[in-house]
C-alpha cells in the first residue's frame, strides 16, 4: 500500500482524488495540502466518505506534507511554477514525486529537475496521460510493428477554448490567469508532445535539437471580456502578453520535424490535433482515419468517406496495455488516460520499476515552453534544445 501526499488541489488534485485515487485498492491518501484551506478540507471529505477510518494530515505547506512520515510518496497536481520546487524538495526528502504536467519557466529549471534526480536517485514521474491514450497507443503500436514505414513529421496541438478558465481566474483562484497576463509561449506542450516523442524515440535513439516558435497578436480573451465580463475594468483594459495561436516547429536529430500549437483563447472544438505522416501511412485524430499507401490511394479526393476508419485497425493493433485495461475495467479519468498513468506511477513504486515517463522526458517536454518563450521574443528564431541526457540519448 502507497500512502500518497497530495499537493495542489484545485480542479486538477480534486479530480485525481475523487476520479482515479480513492478507488485505487493499492493508495491511501494519508496528507492534503493546499494554499486555500477549503481545497484541503473538501478533498479531505472526497477521501472520508469513501474511506471513513483514513487519518489525513492537512496542511498549507507543501514542505510539512513530504516530511511527514505518514507519506511515502507526493503527488504535484499544483500550479504551474510549483512544479519544480516541489518535484526537488520531495526527491531531497527521499520521497518519489509523480508531478502534473506543463511547461518549463526556464531551462535551467528543467536541469534542476535532472541534477536533483542524478543526485538522489528518487523516482520521479511525469503524469503525461495522453501517452496512455487509446488511440496514441494504437498508433505507437502500428509504428512499432512498421505499418507506417519511416515516419517522417507528426503534427499536435492543445485546441481547448479556455476562455472562460482564464477570464475567470481571479473568482475560480486559477494560476492560468496570471500566466496569460505575464508570458508569451507555448505554455502547454505536453499533451501533443509526450505521444509524438514516444513515436520518434525522444531521449532513446533520438532528441530534439531545436525549435522555432511564433506567435499571433493577442485579441480573443479582450473580447470574450468585453462581452462576459463587462464590469471588470482591470480585466477589460488588461494587455494579454499571450498570443492567440503559438505554432512551434521542432527538429530531431534523425531529421524528422514536429509542429506544435497551442490554441487557447479562440472560439474552437477541442482536439489534440495527433498526426502522423510516415512513408506508407498517414493517421489524423481529427478525422480519426488511416490513410494506407497502397490501399487508399483512389479515395484520396473522396476521403470523407472514411473518416473513422482507425476502429477498424483496432482489431489488430490495439496496444496491448488497453487490451488488458479493458478486460480488467477502466478506473476514470480523461476516458480511463489518467488510470493508466497513474497505475504506471505506482506500478513503479510497488515494484522498483523505472518510470516509464521519466526526468529527462519530462526536461525535454517542458523545456519547449521556456525555449519557445526565447524563440517568440526573438521573432521566431531557431534555439537550440538542450540535451538533458548528456549524450545518453544515443544508448538508452
Amino acid at each position: 500500500m502507497v500512502r500518497l501526499g497530495v499537493v495542489g488541489l484545485g480542479s486538477r488534485g480534486k479530480g485525481w482524488i475523487a476520479g482515479v485515487l480513492v478507488n485505487m485498492e493499492n493508495v491511501t491518501i494519508t496528507a492534503l495540502c493546499d494554499v486555500y484551506m477549503d481545497r484541503v478540507d473538501d478533498c479531505a471529505n472526497i477521501v472520508t466518505n469513501k474511506h471513513p477510518d483514513t487519518e489525513i494530515l492537512k496542511t498549507t505547506d507543501y514542505r510539512e506534507l513530504i516530511d511527514a512520515d505518514c507519506v511515502d510518496a507526493v503527488l504535484c497536481t499544483a500550479a504551474w511554477e510549483a512544479h519544480v520546487p516541489v518535484s526537488i524538495y520531495s526527491m531531497r526528502a527521499g520521497k518519489p514525486v509523480g508531478c502534473e504536467v506543463g511547461g518549463a519557466y526556464s531551462v535551467e529549471d528543467c536541469w534542476d529537475l535532472v541534477r536533483t534526480y542524478e543526485e538522489t536517485g528518487t523516482k520521479f514521474m511525469f503524469l503525461e496521460n495522453c501517452c496512455y491514450g487509446r488511440r496514441e497507443l494504437m498508433i505507437l503500436n502500428m509504428v512499432e510493428r512498421g505499418f507506417f514505414g519511416k515516419v517522417v513529421h507528426c503534427d499536435g496541438g492543445y485546441h481547448h477554448d479556455l476562455r472562460e478558465e482564464i477570464s475567470f481566474g481571479k473568482e475560480n483562484r486559477h494560476y492560468r490567469l496570471r500566466n496569460y497576463l505575464s508570458r508569451n509561449c507555448e505554455n502547454y506542450p505536453t499533451h501533443e508532445l509526450g505521444p509524438i516523442a514516444k513515436i520518434l524515440n525522444i531521449n532513446h535513439g533520438n532528441r530534439m535539437v531545436s525549435l522555432t516558435s511564433t506567435a499571433s497578436l493577442s485579441a480573443g480573451l479582450s473580447e470574450y471580456i468585453k462581452n462576459k465580463k463587462p464590469d471588470d475594468e482591470e480585466l477589460k483594459n488588461a494587455n494579454f502578453a499571450q498570443g492567440d495561436m503559438i505554432t512551434t516547429v521542432i527538429k530531431c536529430a534523425h531529421g524528422e520535424t514536429i509542429t506544435l500549437q497551442l490554441d487557447t483563447t479562440l472560439p474552437r472544438y477541442y482536439t489534440r490535433d495527433f498526426t502522423v505522416h510516415g512513408t506508407r501511412a498517414l493517421y489524423e485524430e481529427r478525422t480519426d482515419s488511416i490513410f494506407e499507401d497502397g490501399k487508399h490511394n483512389h479515395d484520396d479526393w473522396s476521403w470523407t468517406k472514411n473518416f473513422g476508419n482507425a476502429k477498424e485497425y483496432a482489431k489488430e493493433y490495439e496496444h496491448p496495455i488497453w487490451k488488458d485495461y479493458l478486460e480488467n475495467g477502466l478506473i476514470g479519468g480523461h476516458g480511463g488516460m489518467d488510470g493508466l498513468v497513474m497505475h504506471a506511477f505506482i506500478d513503479s513504486l510497488e515494484n522498483d520499476k523505472p518510470c516509464p515517463i521519466d526526468v529527462y522526458d519530462a526536461a525535454a517536454w517542458m523545456s519547449v515552453t521556456a525555449l519557445s518563450s526565447i524563440s517568440v521574443s526573438l521573432g521566431g528564431a531557431p534555439v537550440e534544445v538542450p540535451d538533458f541526457t548528456r549524450g545518453q540519448w544515443l544508448l538508452r
